[in-house]
């Protein structure tokens, strides 16, 4: 794992390295703010780079400042950086590993999109060990918030419960109520 975080540090420095002087189309109030180090501003000018608006499209330039944002423990970089890695793209590779660890930073933030993500991975053992017990507890934390994807949380949570024992379902309700005692939600169904 240490090797691909080295490996994934490693492109990332190159790509800043190589892009030095790309920035000539992001709006240069909105460059000072991310070079300043507003995470805000470091997502979009992450999104202009990805989506190519105002320069070249630019996967690893995007990546360098999405990265720039979840090193602060932004969710929103964490999330754009872990979809970047779950995909992969044109000069990106693809990297369930360090998706999966990103989809984490947001989960435990209580992002209830990344939480269910997380859930889905552990059930398929992608970018994970495969693990119905972590599956069930990302899930169950995800079906406890009211939203438009409650249900399909809960649906899963459901399907995944019926491969953990009577047990594991007390430890994880355990940890799950610990959990929402030390992050309490305002929008939680529970």
């Amino acid at each position: 794992m240490r090797w691909k975080q080295f490996a994934f540090a490693a492109t990332l420095a190159a790509a800043m390295v190589a892009a030095h002087g790309q920035t000539a189309g992001i709006d240069p109030a909105l460059l000072a703010r991310a070079n300043g180090g507003d995470a805000a501003a470091q997502v979009l000018v992450g999104e202009s780079y990805a989506a190519g608006k105002s320069v070249a499209r630019d996967l690893i330039e995007a990546a360098k400042w999405y990265k720039k944002a979840a090193d602060t423990g932004n969710i929103a970089g964490e999330l754009h950086l872990a979809a970047l890695c779950r995909d992969g793209g044109k000069g990106f590779p693809r990297d369930m590993e360090q998706a999966a660890a990103l989809y984490r930073m947001a989960a435990e933030q209580g992002d209830v999109g990344a939480q269910g993500t997380l859930g889905l991975l552990y059930s398929i053992g992608q970018g994970v060990p495969q693990s119905y017990v972590e599956a069930y507890y990302w899930l169950d934390l995800a079906a406890a918030v009211k939203g438009p994807r409650q249900e399909q949380y809960s649906a899963n949570r459901q399907m995944i419960g019926t491969h953990i024992t009577t047990d594991e379902l007390a430890l994880v309700e355990e940890r799950v109520a610990a959990w929402l005692a030390a992050h309490p939600r305002q929008n939680a169904a529970k």
